[in-house]
């Protein structure tokens, strides 16, 4: 069974179940500041996890694109990868553990014929914070199953994302060992007091990852020989003029390359550049890294030869028809790195010449002089077998300031977003802002190019050509304050995506809506497509205060801005 053959009956078999599909979302998440990229199936409908209805009713569905690198060093075996996809269905306070374990079971053994006897579980063996899953394993006795292990919360728990939230024990699913499946019961959750306390509504959230299943049922131990990734470790054979598995080093460079360079296609798809910030430093850290792989590999053709098969592969991603400006973006960055490469390995090679250790403030000089990222130089020091410090680097780095910490830290934790209510509040005075700025710049093709909320301030980009006026700044904060002091009523309107373009509600009409839509009104202000959360009336806001006005890319303006 080949990916799509799998995504196709996957989708299929829920809907049977009365499931809803809902769009695979962009890699960069729309109302999760805990992340930088979209790591796990959940963060498209994180809103409704928190309680809020879906337009789509309670039961749901898809096949999500992500990115991961927080086992970024694990890549280079034969299961870890930064870009991958997951399916996932979800109950939102409908069904419970029994029809949850009991649809993946039908799934696994009528749908993609997989024996019994192959499969094994693992279910949550209970601790001082909460009780021994056994209703879980109970169910998987009934359907018959034998191997069932009880395990505790680091193998056996999700969650909270933060210090509190939804949370609850997950029941893992193996097919020969491999794991195949995770059903997560988010039946807790956890206060501020640390206590662990039934949550008002259970939701149940799954993940299963497409390359991992597509190697269990095509029985290879090695997600690199599947059709997701044998064609460009193909490309790399021909171009490196070596074969795949005859030298244990060459593997795994060309398993690196591979899975980098692919993830670096859907990053640059997704409208993300390379930078020293946040998603652009995750971008550019995977490109240099994959280039300095090429190199060891001898391989003299640029990366775009790499890239080539990815965009057949996964032909069904309408966001990769711009294959041309995506390579244009991946050779340029190779370029601008290839300058540079050189002088900082003979750097390197004089820093720990006849010594054992590099020292924070070398692997910096690295990294702002050489274009080097950490994992890279940490990948030198490992084959050099040389000692290097991520703390004395990051201090280093904190010194400078050339690097957010957020970025540095990675900050790609999976989880709920913070629906604290100053998180709410700042969210909803960011669809007063967008608003405000079509007006006072006198431009309805102003659109939200990327946002970051905290409990402290909203990060607001879009699309400008230029820097704002003293006097136009004062304008858009001007203009959100009276909309404050109106004390507009804030409705939630549910309905088609036609019928929203058509009362000029403000949203990308593309494929990542389904077949309904929330409409956020704020007054007869502001009118947008979103998944909330927001406050009930804008007298909740207090006054809002626009802190700096910078450009964050080419043709792309950023705002930061607080509430007092």
């Amino acid at each position: 069974m080949n990916r799509k053959q799998l995504i196709k009956k996957y989708i299929e078999f829920f809907k049977s179940k009365n499931h809803k599909e809902i769009p695979n979302a962009p890699l960069i998440p729309e109302n999760d500041p805990t992340v930088l990229f979209t790591t796990a199936g959940m963060h498209p409908i994180v809103p409704y996890l928190l309680g809020q209805p879906h337009a789509q009713g309670k039961r749901l569905v898809n096949i999500q694109k992500c990115i991961r690198t927080n086992d970024i060093e694990e890549v280079g075996d034969k299961t870890h990868h930064t870009f991958f996809e997951m399916l996932g269905n979800w109950s939102l306070g409908d069904y419970w553990k029994k029809e949850s374990i009991g649809y993946s079971f039908e799934f696994l053994t009528k749908i993609l014929k997989i024996p019994r006897s192959k499969i094994s579980i693992t279910c949550f063996k209970g601790d001082k914070d909460a009780k021994k899953d056994t209703e879980s394993a109970e169910i998987w006795k009934s359907l018959r199953i034998k191997n069932i292990k009880f395990l505790g919360k680091k193998d056996n728990w999700w969650g909270p994302a933060g210090k509190t939230g939804p949370c609850g024990p997950d029941t893992e699913i193996f097919v020969n060992k491999f794991e195949i499946w995770n059903n997560v019961f988010m039946q807790y959750n956890k206060d501020p007091k640390g206590r662990y306390n039934p949550s008002k509504q259970k939701n149940i959230d799954t993940g299963m990852g497409v390359e991992r299943t597509v190697a269990i049922l095509n029985n290879l131990n090695d997600d690199y020989l599947t059709e997701t990734f044998k064609p460009i470790i193909a490309q790399i054979e021909k171009l490196s003029k070596k074969p795949y598995e005859k030298n244990k080093q060459d593997t795994i460079a060309m398993r690196i390359i591979a899975d980098h360079v692919k993830a670096s296609i859907f990053i640059l798809a997704d409208e993300i550049e390379p930078s020293n910030l946040e998603q652009g430093y995750v971008l550019r850290r995977l490109i240099r890294r994959a280039v300095r792989y090429l190199k060891k590999l001898d391989i003299k053709e640029s990366i775009t030869k790499i890239a080539e098969p990815v965009f057949d592969i996964y032909n069904d991603y309408q966001e990769l028809k711009n294959k041309k400006q995506i390579l244009e973006k991946l050779e340029k960055e190779e370029q601008k790195f290839k300058l540079t490469l050189e002088k900082g390995l003979n750097k390197f090679k004089k820093f720990t010449k006849n010594k054992k250790i590099l020292s924070g403030k070398q692997t910096f000089l690295l990294y702002q002089s050489y274009g080097f990222p950490f994992e890279m130089t940490l990948d030198l020091a490992k084959e050099n077998k040389i000692k290097i410090s991520k703390s004395e680097f990051e201090k280093e780095l904190k010194k400078h300031q050339k690097l957010s910490k957020t970025a540095t830290q990675g900050r790609f934790k999976s989880g709920l977003a913070d629906d604290s209510n100053k998180t709410t509040k700042l969210h909803t005075v960011t669809h007063l802002l967008i608003t405000a700025l079509r007006k006072v710049l006198k431009d309805k093709k102003i659109m939200q190019k990327g946002s970051n909320i905290t409990p402290e301030r909203t990060r607001l980009d879009f699309n400008f050509p230029r820097k704002l006026t003293e006097k136009e700044v004062k304008e858009t904060e001007n203009l959100v304050n009276v909309q404050i002091k109106k004390c507009c009523e804030v409705k939630r309107l549910e309905m088609s995506p036609s019928e929203a373009k058509k009362t000029g509600a403000v949203g990308v009409f593309d494929k990542k809506y389904g077949n309904k839509v929330s409409v956020y009104c704020i007054g007869n202000f502001s009118k947008e497509i979103c998944a909330g959360p927001h406050v009930s009336n804008t007298k909740e806001l207090g006054k809002f205060k626009i802190i700096k006005e910078t450009s964050s890319s080419s043709g792309v303006r950023r705002i930061k801005a607080i509430l007092k």
